[in-house]
């Protein structure tokens, strides 16, 4: 039997996905298993390694055996995994940390120790700082001297997971290039580490690890490993790449100027240039390198932004909440058909939408307001102005992506999430940006990218761009911006803007003074 199928993993923050798929790019069988994080004290956030590792070989074992494949079947497997935060390893590739999640922030006093380095950290590789690799790092070294000096290496979760499949050890620890604008010591444009600016904060490489493409094949199953999972002894395994990198490459996006806008928990936006630039104006885009070299996806969330509606539905709305689910109506569907009946910009009522703080840059005291409220506005008006904050924010992210990516011209945003479905928060998407919103039939792309890096690591896909866009669903129920709702909209954004600069002080002030 020939080896005609690959395997993507996708090791996320609420749980791990395993795709088979054929070399047509169909899904063949998939699993899932829910993540258990874990919080020791106030501001922690933890994952067992070994636990990401174990849900990784169940997932496989049970996508095997739904698929009833052969293992011989398998051609290449790959991981791609989260992203922002980190764990170590030693010589012996145990974890000697747990998984230190990106939602931890025990590290905060080391990013303001890192904040004279900023600039430079934005402008080599690629992002401001947040809780990601750097101020852990330090957080380790600092607070847990005897834990840093068995360190051998910093890894990520989906490499350790790789590492174990392969029976790595510590001199064997690598981490592929879409992961270094989370680092704060890559370089994104060269792939390199920045051993100056380790230098200066008192590092050097010795306990990070080599840099590998994608598709760089790093061991193969073991004996052992093969037995747990049902794959063959010795099915190559690729570096894989970040869950991000994972999900643009999925969704076909490897062309400048596409969108990609996520609706789910977080609301994230991103998109595609053709050149290495970073925003020291805004600081809130994160220019991540492509799978496919020469391309960067500049990409920037609001945190929860897809959880704003939520607390609305169940802390504002119960009792309508209930009344539409006794009527067989979907509560979103009717907060949406009833902020239909608002005019753009909710009639002077603008939302800021950071009820935890905003992340992208990082202001972790931020705060939800609504301004301008007036005896006129209703909940419809409030649930608008909600969906219209995320507009705004985005239009933010779209002016910095304007500024560092001269002549880009996006024409359309493809939508993804449960916030796809609402026809009305799309067209004001569509409006406040100045773009077409479609919306993507598929909601599973981490496993479909991870897949084809698996098939390109072993030449089953020679062009990973043209499998990438081969395999991509063709978009559907298109909204077009409108241009004169789209210049109503422009004072508006001006106005959020301004609202974020003067309150974030604000905000910090309160939780100084109030606790």
């Amino acid at each position: 039997m020939s080896a005609d199928h690959v395997i993507g993993i996708d090791i996320g923050t609420t749980g791990t996905k395993t795709g088979i798929y054929d070399a047509s790019g169909r899904l063949v069988a998939d699993a899932f298993e829910e993540s258990r994080l874990t919080y020791p004290a106030p501001g922690q956030v933890e994952q067992d390694a070994d636990e990401i590792h174990e849900s990784v070989v169940n997932t496989i074992r049970a996508a095997m055996e739904t698929s009833v494949l052969d293992a011989s079947r398998i051609a290449c497997i790959a991981l791609d995994g989260q992203m922002a935060g980190t764990m170590a390893i030693d010589a012996e590739w145990n974890a000697v940390t747990h998984y230190d999640s990106w939602l931890d922030t025990r590290c905060a006093s080391k990013i303001e120790a890192l904040r004279p380095h900023e600039d430079e950290i934005i402008r080599t590789c690629g992002m401001a700082l947040a809780f990601n690799h750097a101020p852990k790092m330090l957080w380790w070294r600092d607070e847990r001297p005897e834990t840093w000096s068995r360190i051998h290496s910093f890894i990520q979760p989906a490499a350790y997971c790789a590492g174990k499949l392969a029976g790595l050890g510590g001199s064997d620890a690598f981490i592929d290039r879409t992961y270094l604008v989370f680092t704060g010591f890559g370089h994104g444009e060269t792939s390199t580490w920045n051993e100056e600016l380790l230098g200066k904060v008192g590092l050097d490489t010795s306990k990070l690890p080599r840099i590998v493409e994608p598709w760089d094949i790093i061991g193969r199953v073991t004996a052992e490993q093969a037995l747990l999972t049902g794959l063959a002894e010795g099915t190559p395994i690729a570096a894989g790449c970040g869950d991000q990198s994972a999900n643009v490459l999925g969704a076909g996006l490897v062309e400048p100027g596409m969108v990609f806008d996520t609706s789910g928990t977080a609301s994230v936006f991103a998109t595609v240039i053709d050149t290495f630039g970073t925003d020291l104006t805004y600081r809130c885009l994160m220019t991540c390198p492509h799978v496919v070299p020469g391309l960067y996806f500049p990409m920037a969330y609001v945190a929860g932004g897809g959880l704003n509606l939520r607390w609305f539905r169940d802390e504002v709305s119960p009792l309508e909440t209930e009344r539409w689910t006794g009527a067989g109506e979907e509560p979103y569907a009717a907060l949406s058909r009833e902020a239909g009946s608002v005019p753009p910009g909710s009639e002077k009522l603008i939302f800021l939408p950071h009820l935890s703080g905003r992340n992208t840059p990082n202001d972790p005291t931020m705060r939800g307001a609504f301004f301008g409220l007036t005896w006129k506005h209703g909940k419809a008006h409030l649930v608008r102005a909600i969906m219209e904050g995320v507009a705004y924010e985005y239009a933010i992210y779209l002016r910095a992506v304007r500024e560092i990516a001269p002549g880009y011209d996006p024409k359309i945003a493809l939508n993804i999430g449960g916030g796809a479905r609402s026809d009305l928060f799309r067209q004001i998407k569509a409006d406040a940006l100045g773009m077409d919103y479609a919306r993507l039939p598929r909601e599973e792309f981490g496993t479909l990218g991870a897949a084809i890096v698996a098939g390109h690591a072993v030449g089953l896909f020679p062009d990973i761009r043209a499998t990438a866009k081969a395999f991509a669903e063709e978009p559907g129920d298109i909204l077009e911006w409108r241009p004169d709702v789209n210049r109503a909209y422009a004072p508006y954004v001006e106005m959020y803007a301004e609202l974020l600069e003067q309150t974030s002080g604000l905000f910090g002030e309160m939780d100084r003074r109030l606790g």
